[in-house]
């Protein structure tokens, strides 16, 4: 085989891999999941309750609407019965979710086209929050 020829295999083996990472899901629409929280403190609108010196478990049913999205970049409100966070948010090339709200930091998951894992922390003086949820996409 000659050298060109070489090359071109090689640049196409090389390209495939790159072309699917650049692919950007469509992660508009509505998506819930319950969480799986455990809160040291009061906890956070979402998670009430009375101050504890011990950890304790919660969970709580999530919706997720993201209204708006620009290519890796996408909006929405997190919401559960007891309150609404507006964030923002991006995906990163190797499908990474990285969503911030007025308090807390967000890292997710892409597991398939209609299901991700979302993984939420809160820090405050007053409260240590850690929780998971997987939401899957609504019809």
């Amino acid at each position: 085989m000659s050298k060109l020829a070489w090359i071109v295999v090689f640049a196409a083996l090389s390209a495939a891999p790159a072309a699917a990472q650049s692919a950007i899901p469509d992660v508009r629409g509505t998506w819930k999941g319950e969480s799986e929280s455990i809160i040291l403190g009061p906890g956070n609108p979402h998670h009430v309750a009375p101050s504890s010196t011990e950890p304790r478990l919660d969970n709580v049913p999530f919706t997720m609407t993201i209204d708006k999205q620009d290519g890796r970049r996408f909006s929405g409100t997190f919401s559960s019965a007891r309150a609404n966070d507006k964030f923002v948010a991006v995906i990163s090339r190797n499908n990474t979710i990285l969503l911030v709200d007025d308090d807390g930091y967000t890292v997710g998951s892409i597991l398939a086209p209609n299901r991700i894992e979302l993984c939420y922390m809160h820090l405050s003086q007053a409260t240590r929050l850690a929780s998971c949820a997987e939401m899957t996409k609504q019809p």
